[in-house]
C-alpha cells in the first residue's frame, strides 16, 4: 500500500467530513454511537485522515455517519490499498466502476401516461441548456435547487413513460446532459457527494444511450473534482478514461476541453512535462475544430478559455513569467458578468503575481477576489479566496499585504 494512496483516501475522507459539517471530534463521537465501541477518538480520525492508516473495518459506520454509500468508501479504500480490483485498474474499469449501484434507468414493467414526443425531448434539451447559460452567470448555491429538480423530473420521464426506443435514445442523452451540468453546479456549491452521483448517473444514461463523447464529458467533469478534491492519481486516470472513451473520432473541440483536464489533473499531480504536453494537445484539436461538429453542451470551449487553463497551469507550477501575461490579457477581454470566474482567474493572477515578487499588485488582485467571491454562492471562489490570502502571509511586511490581511485575514480559516 502506497503512501501516496492512502493519503489520497485521507484527504477524500476529511473533504466528505467537512462536507457533512462535522469535526474530527463530532464524527469520532457519532462512530462510537453507531458502533456501540468507544474506541474511536478525534486522534484516530485524524491519522485517518493524515493517511497513516486505513479504517478498514469503520467503513460502513463512517457511511452511515457522512450520509454516502458505503460502497463509495470501499472503492476509494480498494484503491488505498493499491486493489488491482479497485476503481483506477485502467480506463474501461475505472468507467465500469463508476456506474451506479442497481439501475436508477431501468423503467417499471408497465410504463403509464401517453407517448413522449420529439416536441417533449425539444423542450428538456432546452431547459438543459438554460440551465448551463444561467451557470455562467450565477453560481453553484444559487441553481442547485433547480438543477437537481430538472435531474430528477427527467429521470421520472424517462422511467414512467412511454416512448420509442429512437425518443428513449434522445432522453438518455438528456438525461446524461442533465446530470453533467447538475454534477458541475453541485460541485461548485461544495457538494461533491451530490454531484459524484450525479455524474455517475450520466454516465450510466449516456453509455446506455451510446453516446461516447457525452461520457468522455461526465467523466472528465469527476476526473476534474477528483483533481481539486485531493484525489489526484484518481482524477488523473479518469481523465484519460474521458479521452479514451470518447475517442479520437470525437470533435475536436471536445477533445480540446478533454485534454485540457488532462492537463490540469498532471498539474494537480505535480507532474509539469505531461501537463504542459497535455496543454499543447488542447491546443492542436481547437485548430481543427469548427462549430458544426461540436454538440451544444460545448459552445463554451474557445481558444480564450484554453488560455486560461495555460495561465493555470503555469500559476501552478510557479512559471509566472509565462502566467501573468496570459491571464492578464485574457481578464482584458473576459466578460465581466461572469463573476465567478473573474473571481477565479482573478485569483491565479494573484497567485502568479506573488510568485514574481509583485506583493502590491498581487494585494490589489487579492481585494478583487475577495469582493467578488463575496457576491457569489461559490464553494470554489471561497476557497481560492483563502488560497490567495495565504499564499500573501509571505509578504506580511508590505503595507498593502499587511492591510488586507487586517480587512479580510480572518477568511483564512473560515
Amino acid at each position: 500500500m502506497s503512501d501516496d494512496r492512502r493519503q489520497q483516501f485521507g484527504a477524500y475522507l476529511a473533504r466528505l467530513r467537512r462536507d457533512a459539517h462535522k469535526s474530527q471530534r463530532q464524527l469520532a463521537a457519532t462512530l462510537c454511537v453507531l458502533s456501540g465501541i468507544q474506541s474511536v477518538t478525534r486522534n484516530e480520525v485524524s491519522r485517518w485522515e493524515r493517511g497513516e492508516r486505513l479504517p478498514e473495518s469503520w467503513l460502513p459506520f463512517i457511511a452511515d455517519a457522512l450520509k454516502v454509500p458505503t460502497s463509495d468508501l470501499e472503492r476509494a479504500a480498494a484503491y488505498a490499498r493499491g486493489d488491482t480490483a479497485g476503481p483506477l485498474a485502467g480506463p474501461a474499469a475505472t468507467l465500469a466502476e463508476l456506474l451506479p449501484p442497481g439501475d436508477p434507468l431501468e423503467p417499471p414493467s408497465v410504463c403509464t401516461g401517453r407517448h413522449i414526443g420529439a416536441d417533449e425531448v425539444s423542450a428538456l434539451a432546452a431547459r438543459v441548456h438554460g440551465l448551463r447559460l444561467a451557470d455562467d452567470v450565477l453560481a453553484g448555491g444559487d441553481l442547485m435547487g433547480a438543477a437537481f429538480r430538472e435531474l430528477n423530473s427527467a429521470l421520472q420521464l424517462y422511467r414512467e413513460r412511454a416512448h420509442t426506443e429512437d425518443i428513449g435514445r434522445a432522453l438518455l442523452v438528456q438525461v446524461g446532459e442533465l446530470a453533467q451540468i447538475a454534477g458541475w453546479i453541485a460541485s461548485d456549491a461544495g457538494q461533491h457527494g451530490q454531484a459524484e452521483r450525479a455524474y455517475r448517473i450520466g454516465i450510466a444514461a449516456a453509455r446506455q444511450a451510446g453516446d461516447t463523447t457525452l461520457v468522455g464529458n461526465l467523466a472528465g467533469s469527476l476526473a476534474y473534482q477528483f483533481s481539486n478534491t485531493g484525489q489526484e492519481r484518481a482524477g488523473i486516470d479518469l481523465a484519460r478514461a474521458a479521452l479514451d472513451e470518447a475517442g479520437p473520432d470525437a470533435p475536436p473541440k471536445t477533445r480540446a476541453l478533454f485534454f485540457d483536464r488532462l492537463a490540469w489533473a498532471h498539474t494537480r499531480a505535480g507532474e509539469a512535462q505531461p501537463a504542459v504536453r497535455a496543454l499543447g494537445e488542447a491546443h492542436d484539436a481547437l485548430s481543427e475544430a469548427s462549430d458544426d461538429a461540436a454538440p451544444q453542451w460545448a459552445y463554451w470551449v474557445s481558444r480564450e478559455e484554453l488560455e486560461v487553463m495555460d495561465a493555470r497551469v503555469f500559476t501552478e507550477l510557479h512559471r509566472p513569467l509565462r502566467a501573468v501575461p496570459l491571464l492578464t490579457d485574457v481578464l482584458g477581454r473576459y466578460d465581466a458578468t461572469h463573476a465567478r470566474e473573474v473571481a477565479l482567474y482573478r485569483s491565479w493572477l494573484a497567485v502568479a503575481l506573488a510568485d514574481a515578487n509583485e506583493p502590491e499588485q498581487a494585494a490589489q488582485e487579492a481585494r478583487r477576489v475577495v469582493s467578488l467571491s463575496s457576491q457569489v454562492t461559490s464553494d470554489r471562489t471561497a476557497e481560492r479566496s483563502r488560497v490567495v490570502l495565504r499564499r500573501l502571509q509571505d509578504f506580511q511586511q508590505v503595507p498593502e499585504v499587511r492591510d488586507l490581511l487586517h480587512d479580510h485575514g480572518h477568511l483564512i480559516n473560515a
